[in-house]
């Protein structure tokens, strides 16, 4: 499978749309859909007593509030994923943490997106408030990691980077616990 051409149908602010023309194999040619993202940083941010802050927010393509880890796009498509989920961990939490550990990378669409979400662990959190955008309304909660995986696999949380990370999380801590 080759790509032949991209043309560019719709250039946003956070990623352009393309028809990609594609040719196959035994020398057909298909029109397949591409997004370019310029990437995103997530946090999974751990209260001293183990809890694990999540916000909740309205998102429109779902029509409906959904619960996730803070998360937030790139300023610029070189800014460092670590500096974007430092900022969005204060942006959205009201927390701050100078002791972030990149935990997993997601690549949230492999069908039609090139969106890879790289997620930092938050530990040693310090208050502060928090600094939402003007269309921004984020409601924040804890939860053990019980509760979260409950909410998982029950189908209450759906988004695919923080079930991932959670998960991934929990990985963590039971290769710590193991060694």
């Amino acid at each position: 499978i080759k790509r032949v051409d991209r043309i560019l149908k719709y250039k946003g602010s956070i990623l352009d749309i393309y028809t990609d023309v594609i040719e196959t194999p035994d020398g057909h040619r298909a029109d397949w859909d591409f997004i370019d993202h310029r990437g995103a940083a997530a946090v999974v941010p751990v209260l001293d007593d183990g809890r694990i802050i999540m916000v909740r927010q309205y998102r429109d393509a779902l029509d409906r509030e959904t619960l996730e880890i803070p998360a937030g796009g790139l300023n610029g498509w070189d800014e460092p994923t670590i500096i974007a989920a430092s900022r969005e961990l204060e942006e959205e939490t009201g927390y701050r943490s100078d002791n972030l550990t990149k935990l997993i990378s997601v690549v949230t669409a492999v069908a039609f997106c090139n969106e890879v979400i790289d997620v930092y662990l938050a530990t040693d959190l310090v208050k502060t408030s928090q600094h939402l955008d003007e269309e921004e309304f984020i409601d924040v909660e804890a939860y053990t990691l019980n509760e979260l995986k409950e909410m998982i696999f029950s189908g209450c949380i759906q988004d695919s980077k923080t079930i991932s990370s959670i998960l991934a999380y929990e990985s963590l801590l039971n290769t710590k616990k193991n060694k």
